[in-house]
């Protein structure tokens, strides 16, 4: 007599209907859909992706569309600003400012009002008008820097002046790494010897506030010069990045 495995059974009855193995692997996968094969680009419209900013974000990081360019910020990104002065002297309400100054930059919008009614001479007194003016300003300034924010994508700062008296409210110290040369290391390396600076980084600082104090007209014609590249860049031809070429 044979002695036969109940593992035997089993192996007989699947030996006995064949292609079950095969139907039950097509079976399985029913309902997931195909996966996506190596090299196979991925569909940004698929379902899911779309209305998932995790996966439209994932998507632009691979090198769909997205702002900007590849390897950082660039300058020709931003949207020009040379009518920041007229929007604001139109967006302030009236009665703040007597005159506006407004000054940009790539980072920063910086708007320094003066307050009317500068006939105060006491120090004491302008710096606590500007105080007092800050202080019942600040939710409506806010909201304009908001605004002003999303219309040219920079930060927006605000300063206050009475007399001879000025006063920041707000503004933003951005980094800038360089390289030098031993001589011009000395120089700082002077200047913090000289108790002028407490570091390299202070030294650096002080020397292009000086430099920019004497050489105003000349940055101010390079600033002129550079605002008409802007305009005549904006008014160029567009290119579409998304147009491939069939050839």
């Amino acid at each position: 007599m044979t002695w036969h495995s109940p593992w035997d059974e089993g192996t007989r009855e699947r030996r006995g209907r064949p292609g079950l193995r095969d139907d039950r692997r097509r079976g399985a996968g029913e309902g997931r859909g195909r996966g996506r094969r190596r090299g196979e680009p991925e569909d940004p419209t698929a379902e899911g992706t779309e209305d998932d900013p995790r996966e439209r974000r994932r998507h632009e990081r691979r090198g769909g569309r997205g702002f900007g360019r590849p390897g950082g910020w660039q300058n020709v990104d931003l949207p020009l600003a040379d009518d920041a002065q007229a929007w604001f002297e139109g967006r302030l309400p009236d009665g703040w400012f007597s005159d506006v100054e407004v000054s940009v930059d790539r980072e920063e919008i910086l708007v320094i009002g003066t307050l009317p009614d500068d006939t105060t001479d006491d120090t004491a007194a302008a710096e606590g008008r500007i105080s007092r003016f800050r202080a019942d300003t600040r939710s409506t300034r806010m909201q304009i820097a908001d605004e002003a924010q999303a219309r040219y994508r920079r930060k927006v700062s605000w300063g206050a002046e009475l007399g001879d008296v000025r006063t920041l409210f707000t503004h933003i110290s951005v980094p800038v790494m360089t390289r030098l040369r031993q001589p011009e290391r000395q120089v700082l390396d002077t200047l913090v010897d000289a108790g002028v600076a407490r570091s390299r980084s202070e030294a650096l600082a002080w020397a292009v506030k000086l430099v920019g104090e004497h050489t105003e007209s000349w940055l101010s014609g390079l600033r002129d010069a550079m605002a008409e590249v802007d305009k005549l860049r904006a008014t160029g031809p567009k290119l579409d990045r998304d147009d491939d070429s069939d050839d």
